[in-house]
């Protein structure tokens, strides 16, 4: 009995473990980790550590201005084309049947191309060139600590977990590489990338989270995560350029440092071996931080995904993977946008966003 329970919350962490990307696109989701990955209570004896390590990617390239698709950008080719890679790495020890502490440190590789980059003046593109930038390092660390709520000796069942971290600006903010065509003569200039692919956010913030489960019968239960980053810092202090692009961008020149938000729930079929799961998950960046200034330039904007996952046990040694696949993407009004707004002109940003993302990994218990 101990075995399954234990495989029941291991399995919901593989969904949850590579999530520390700049996640879905131009809606730069960060730092939300490998909560889940935490052993069951059963297992919690002091003594013990849990390495996981997760794979992350996807493309995304379809333009949203709030849920309507920007099908047109396609057609003409003048999309933007981000590709992003994460490699996440979780480091937790277990000090008793109670508590532990995890340490997640992401590596993130990131691409994106576009044209309204590179030649763009006035909201005229007089190259129509395409081209691409890049960023790849370390992206900001976090540390947390988890104690499971309910006696874990009277509660077999379920059981509810909470964490509470600090998520360190250890990622670069201020990443450069060249835009072209902006300069004299269409020449080009080392200028900052656009925020969707800067290694970090450059705040320090707080990370609540939840995380819990229910065991219905030896082989079906339900669990549930629940991720929120709280980001005090309103800026970052790095150009955008954005208000070279347009006049009417002015109030956008500067980065900001959104709040960030994850929830999902589901429920999971497992074996001796064998996990198979499958969920709903939502993720976004909202438009008002929890505390701060909301200014500057963000893409606020959230994610609804149908989220499959498998697991398998070889021991110590569980392998993941998971596809969560969007069925709805919502490029928000910001605050900059609604100062931009009149009674007849609605102004709504857009954002670029993926149709899934692959996640793969193993953790090891030593």
């Amino acid at each position: 009995m101990k075995k399954f329970l234990s495989t029941i919350l291991i399995a919901a962490g593989t969904l949850f473990i590579a999530n520390n990307s700049q996640a879905q696109g131009c809606v730069a989701l960060r730092g939300n980790g490998s909560t889940c990955m935490l052993p069951h209570q059963d297992e919690n004896s002091s003594g013990k550590w849990l390495f996981t390590t997760g794979a992350r990617y996807f493309k995304s390239y379809k333009h949203f201005k709030g849920r309507e698709e920007q099908k047109e950008r396609q057609t003409q080719g003048t999309e933007v084309i981000n590709h992003q890679t994460a490699i996440d790495l979780s480091l937790t020890r277990i000090l008793d049947e109670r508590w532990s502490i995890m340490l997640d440190v992401p590596i993130l590789a990131n691409a994106r191309s576009s044209l309204y980059e590179h030649g763009l003046v006035n909201g005229v593109n007089k190259f129509n060139q395409r081209h691409s930038m890049h960023s790849f390092g370390l992206g900001d660390m976090r540390i947390a600590v988890y104690r499971w709520l309910l006696d874990p000796h009277k509660n077999t069942r379920g059981n509810i977990q909470a964490g509470l971290g600090i998520k360190f600006a250890t990622g670069d903010y201020d990443v450069k590489d060249y835009w072209y065509n902006v300069g004299p003569n269409g020449t080009k200039e080392l200028r900052e990338v656009d925020q969707s692919i800067q290694l970090g956010d450059g705040g320090t913030g707080v990370t609540m989270e939840l995380n819990g489960y229910y065991n219905f019968t030896h082989h079906i239960a339900v669990y549930g995560n629940a991720y929120y980053l709280m980001n005090p810092r309103e800026q970052n202090g790095v150009r955008t350029w954005r208000e070279t692009l347009s006049p009417a961008l002015a109030n956008e020149a500067i980065c900001s440092v959104p709040d960030q938000y994850m929830f999902r729930s589901g429920v999971s079929y497992a074996n001796a071996q064998f996990t198979g799961s499958v969920g709903a998950r939502i993720e976004g960046i909202p438009v008002h931080d929890l505390v701060g200034g909301s200014g500057d330039f963000r893409r606020p904007g959230y994610v609804w995904s149908v989220e499959p996952a498998v697991s398998y046990n070889l021991g110590k040694t569980r392998l993941f993977a998971s596809v969560p696949v969007a069925f709805v993407r919502n490029r928000t009004q910001s605050v900059t946008d609604k100062e931009r707004s009149t009674p007849t002109n609605k102004v709504n940003g857009d954002a670029a966003f993926a149709d899934y993302v692959v996640n793969v990994g193993f953790s090891v218990r030593f």
